[in-house]
């Protein structure tokens, strides 16, 4: 399988961030070999650490042994004073920079010191992540788009129309009207969407958005009723009735993810949506937060809090409702019940619970608690409610046992 490269990058603007001190980062849209486009942030001084080691892996084409022989582009080093002034004027050169490097030949363009460099990393995932601002949003943007000129080939950007009036709440999202067309910068997980409308940047709920061509998402997916494990990282109290209140650490499956950032999850035999940015998957560690982060991070309103939404579209759009979540679970749980004799799937928070009880710890635990059930007939008269009781428990326990080596 042929190894991706970068294709494009153009440069969006800066970022001023305030943790862990303040400084400047810069957003680049990379576009790779496999028509996928990425953001990701970088300050000046990792470009500049970057640019140097490429010069060391090709001399020649650094100038180092001819400097007739330099196809490499030049890079101004960063000044000791990190401020705005500096960063903005920092752009020209940088936009390119990235131009010049990607236009390189492939040896170079496609090496994997540039792969590498340009590959996102888990901060530019998760930008909304509060490890990386004590305000409520990362980064205080600051920016502008340069001219596309700068930067060869173009970037096109999905386009999305606004159904309902957003006002913003703070200086990182943008004020919205209905009818207004944004573009689509990055699509986060979360339900915040970087969008550029005019020439302003900023954060925007995905549900004031819709397609220009349908009203569904074509990169929504399906129902997943087997479900993921996820784990809960923030509590949260339901404000609509569709909605789950669920504590810190609780171990949840959800079955579907949707763009706006509220995924339909499973507790039990319960359903509901749940803000997804207070979810992590169960295998995975996070960094832990900074003791002195206080604040809280606001999940984005749901569609069905917009007042008069306007679309242009004739269809509605088609999305499932809790009792069409919660039957379609249940039968999934249903059938997957029937099906444990011929060995079918079972959700994954009840398969981690049958674990527990297959090993040794289990069983005596289903023991102890069943053993003295039968000791404590003894003080009893030898009479018909001896025995009942003696049958009764006998019962229960081949019924457990049997469920146990099903599951085995």
């Amino acid at each position: 399988m042929e190894q991706i490269y970068v294709r494009h990058v153009e440069l969006l603007g800066y970022e001023k961030r305030l943790f862990p001190s303040q400084h400047f980062v810069y957003m680049l849209m990379v576009k790779w070999s496999d028509l996928s486009e990425k953001l990701i942030y970088r300050r000046y001084p990792e470009v500049h650490t970057f640019h140097k080691t490429l010069k060391e892996m090709f001399p020649i084409e650094s100038g180092a042994i001819e400097k007739k022989d330099r196809t490499i582009p030049t890079l101004p080093a960063p000044s000791w004073l990190d401020s705005q002034k500096a960063a903005e004027t920092r752009q020209s050169p940088l936009a390119e920079y990235c131009r010049s490097l990607i236009s390189q030949p492939p040896h170079i363009s496609r090496c994997r010191l540039v792969c590498s460099f340009f590959a996102v990393r888990p901060e530019d995932e998760n930008p909304l992540s509060p490890s990386v601002s004590p305000s409520r949003y990362p980064s205080l943007v600051e920016s502008f788009p340069l001219s596309r000129q700068l930067i060869t080939g173009p970037i096109v950007l999905d386009t999305y129309r606004v159904i309902g009036d957003f006002e913003k709440t703070s200086k990182h999202e943008i004020t919205l009207q209905t009818g207004d067309l944004v573009e689509i910068v990055e699509k986060s997980t979360n339900g915040w969407w970087f969008c550029q409308c005019d020439t302003s940047l900023g954060w925007v709920p995905a549900s004031y958005l819709e397609p220009l061509d349908a009203p569904e998402e074509p990169e929504e997916a399906e129902p997943n009723y087997a479900g993921e494990l996820y784990v809960t990282t923030m509590a949260y109290k339901a404000e609509l009735e569709d909605e789950l209140s669920l504590e810190v650490d609780e171990e949840v499956e959800v079955i579907h993810k949707l763009l706006d950032g509220w995924w339909e999850v499973r507790k039990g035999d319960e359903t509901g949506h749940f803000p997804s940015m207070f979810l992590k998957s169960a295998g995975r560690k996070e960094p832990a937060e900074p003791q002195n982060n206080s604040f809280q991070r606001r999940p984005p309103p749901r569609r069905s809090t917009i007042r008069n939404p306007k679309s242009i579209h004739t269809r509605g759009r088609r999305s499932l409702s809790q009792d069409a979540y919660r039957r379609n679970s249940r039968r999934f749980l249903q059938t997957t019940r029937g099906d444990l004799t011929q060995g079918g799937r079972k959700s994954p928070l009840r398969e981690r619970i049958n674990q527990g009880l297959n090993t040794r710890s289990g069983q005596a635990l289903l023991t102890q608690i069943i053993i003295p059930l039968e000791v404590s007939g003894i003080a009893l008269s030898h009479s018909k409610t001896l025995f009942i009781l003696l049958f009764f428990v006998a019962t229960i326990r081949k019924v457990v046992m049997a469920s146990l080596s099903l599951d085995q």
